[in-house]
């Protein structure tokens, strides 16, 4: 892992594959782990240079103030068009995990010509905060347990890997698996101050973030090839979310996936990296 500049700041990248291999580049929601290694090995293995970035004020990228950044929706769209080219690249198939999703979202509307495909991770059309009528919230009940849990010390690392599972197990995700990602989330947060590590744990940066103008009205303008990904028990975005999001972009595919929640597991990396390979790699190919 290291850093690379684009758009005036520094973004924590990984690298899986060939370097001269077609680029699938993934965004963080908010860090990269999001993105897990699995998947990103499989897509490798396919003949992908996969690169996951954590976006602004996340992980290993430019952290100034993750409780009033400086910065809008557009900003971080504008820095994944630019990753393409400081990745040596002229153009990227694209993936977005939840709020990256977000980000996927507007970058390949503001930057038509640099992406060759999408995909979408339990991810919805419209920003963080009140939704459409016609867009499932988050399910009342968990979200009521999630938000009851009591804050960990988030200088203490064994505690906030704790509470990462505890938080996994009222999502439906695997809480093991939770626990492992949100201690290495704690090792690659590079401030130590509490609030940084509360915001890379919780993805704190979104719920402050200007996210207008909306976006969902022009996604019928999309006209690269998308997959949209979705966990059936997805309880934060429900899959409702997923459908209609793959229901306004042209020809999207839907990929629900029955056992999974909020998290990618690791058991359908197969099927999903499978998914995504079928994509184009150049704008051409669509």
């Amino acid at each position: 892992m290291l850093s690379l500049r684009a758009n005036g700041v520094e973004l924590g990248v990984e690298f899986f594959g060939r370097d001269g291999d077609p680029l699938v580049l993934l965004a963080g929601g908010t860090t990269m782990l999001s993105w897990p290694d699995a998947l990103c090995e499989r897509l490798a293995a396919g003949g992908r240079r996969v690169v996951r970035y954590d976006l602004r004020d996340c992980g290993g990228s430019t952290t100034v103030d993750p409780e009033a950044p400086g910065y809008a929706l557009r900003d971080l769209a504008a820095d994944a068009a630019a990753l393409v080219g400081a990745l040596g690249a002229t153009t990227a198939h694209l993936g977005g995990f939840g709020v990256g999703g977000m980000v996927a979202q507007v970058a390949a509307l503001d930057h038509p010509g640099v992406f060759s495909a999408l995909t979408l991770v339990g991810t919805r059309p419209v920003a963080p905060g009140p939704v459409d009528e016609d867009l499932p919230d988050h399910h009342p009940a968990a979200m009521g347990a999630l938000f009851s849990l009591p804050r960990p010390d988030w200088s203490d690392r064994a505690a906030v890997a704790a509470f990462g599972a505890d938080r996994a197990a009222l999502l439906g995700d695997d809480p093991e698996q939770a626990r492992a990602t949100a201690a290495r989330i704690w090792d690659r947060t590079p401030s130590k101050t509490t609030a940084a590590h509360e915001a890379n744990q919780l993805g704190m940066v979104f719920a402050r973030l200007d996210c207008a103008p909306r976006w969902r009205e022009r996604l019928g303008d999309l006209t690269v090839p998308t997959l949209v990904v979705h966990g059936r028990e997805n309880l934060f975005f429900p899959v409702g979310n997923g459908e209609a999001l793959a229901a306004q972009i042209p020809g999207a595919r839907l990929l629900v996936l029955d056992d999974a929640a909020t998290a990618l597991p690791d058991t359908a990396a197969d099927q999903v990296a499978a998914a995504m390979l079928d994509l184009p790699t150049t704008p051409s190919d669509a």
